[in-house]
């Protein structure tokens, strides 16, 4: 008994030296300092539900510039122009046997009712280059599928747009990992993630209930003239902007959950999860991302569509034998196909930039 009652006195002796020594105390105010540093650098991601402060969020992210990230995304896919070309020409290919071309028939009803425009309004003073440009404007919608799409070729449309999807993001995961890849590989082994992908594409059509409340009030808005009364049409005006803004927030993390989904053995809630937290205080910027990637496309379809109906409709009025023939819509399908090519290479890109980036280093 009497030797532990000297251990426990020899044991609090020892342990009041150390309290009381200055360099000891030092310590402990250095450690608190760093920690206290550590805990301010580290990003606190907003909660529903619980007040936070804008500073207390921010977060910053080292990313290329909109021009910069639109070149580099052009230049993957050059760069690799062996396994995105095959890619392109067998997912086109593929919608013409399974969903089907426009044919010329649509496309010269198009012509013609342009040229009944040019005659009645223009006085016939549209030169080809006009006519080119309205063409482009009103098939562009069509994407170069046939018009007026069964249920078994709309289903088929999705799959093939997805399979795109899918296998782009396969082989730019290994490109980018300095993996020697197979297009193959793609079709093989990009497929594990297609039933997570639709779960994460259901969500997200959940999430975009609200636009589609929009637009059926809108429509009924306009059928009864209920926007012709200015306070109405205010009303109306808030109304749609909180939907758009609520469908756009929730959509922007969708977005990236459909490339986050993609990993080996992401499960769909987590990776919505993932991409929540990698989206937080960064929706803006993705907004403004998107929005620039739509005008790159839009860029891109004239600078590469306007030559080929340009000369499209030079050729056909010189040589009447190549009017059969469906050029146009072959080349819009193919846009398509490469747009879609490119919009995965695009958000995949930022993805990376975002799960590379450490918030507390």
């Amino acid at each position: 008994m009497a030797n532990t009652n000297s251990k426990f006195k020899h044991f609090f002796a020892r342990l009041f030296i150390l309290l009381t020594n200055p360099g000891y105390k030092l310590y402990l105010k250095l450690k608190s300092a760093v920690k206290k540093e550590k805990s301010r650098k580290k990003v606190k991601l907003h909660k529903s539900f619980k007040r936070s402060y804008h500073e207390d969020y921010v977060r910053e992210l080292k990313v290329p510039g909109l021009l910069s990230h639109a070149i580099q995304s052009f230049q993957i896919i050059f760069k690799n122009w062996k396994l995105f070309l095959p890619l392109l020409l067998i997912m086109t290919v593929a919608n013409i046997i399974l969903v089907g071309l426009m044919s010329e028939s649509t496309y010269v009803q198009f012509q013609s009712v342009l040229e009944e425009t040019n005659e009645n309004l223009a006085d016939g003073k549209l030169g080809n280059f006009a006519k080119a440009g309205l063409l482009l404007v009103s098939t562009v919608t069509s994407g170069g599928l046939s018009s007026g799409l069964s249920e078994s070729q709309q289903i088929f449309a999705v799959i093939i747009f997805l399979l795109i999807w899918l296998i782009t993001i396969y082989l730019l995961r290994h490109i980018l990992a300095g993996h020697k890849v197979k297009l193959k590989d793609g079709f093989y082994n990009a497929l594990t993630p297609l039933i997570s992908t639709f779960v994460v594409l259901a969500v997200a059509f959940v999430q975009a209930i609200p636009i589609l409340l929009v637009i059926i009030t809108y429509s009924a808005a306009v059928s009864t003239d209920f926007l012709s009364t200015p306070f109405y049409a205010l009303i109306y005006f808030i109304f749609a902007s909180l939907m758009l803004i609520l469908s756009g927030y929730l959509l922007s993390s969708s977005l990236v959950a459909l490339v986050a989904v993609t990993a080996p053995g992401l499960y769909p809630l987590a990776a919505l999860r993932t991409a929540s937290d990698l989206m937080a205080s960064r929706r803006i910027r993705f907004i403004i991302r998107l929005l620039y990637l739509v005008f790159v496309l839009a860029l891109t379809w004239v600078i590469i569509m306007m030559p080929i109906i340009t000369l499209d409709l030079w050729l056909k009025s010189f040589v009447s034998w190549l009017e059969g023939w469906p050029v146009i819509p072959f080349f819009l399908l193919l846009m398509s196909c490469f747009s879609f090519i490119y919009i995965s290479t695009y958000l995949y890109m930022f993805y990376r930039r975002m799960l590379d980036y450490e918030d507390d280093k």
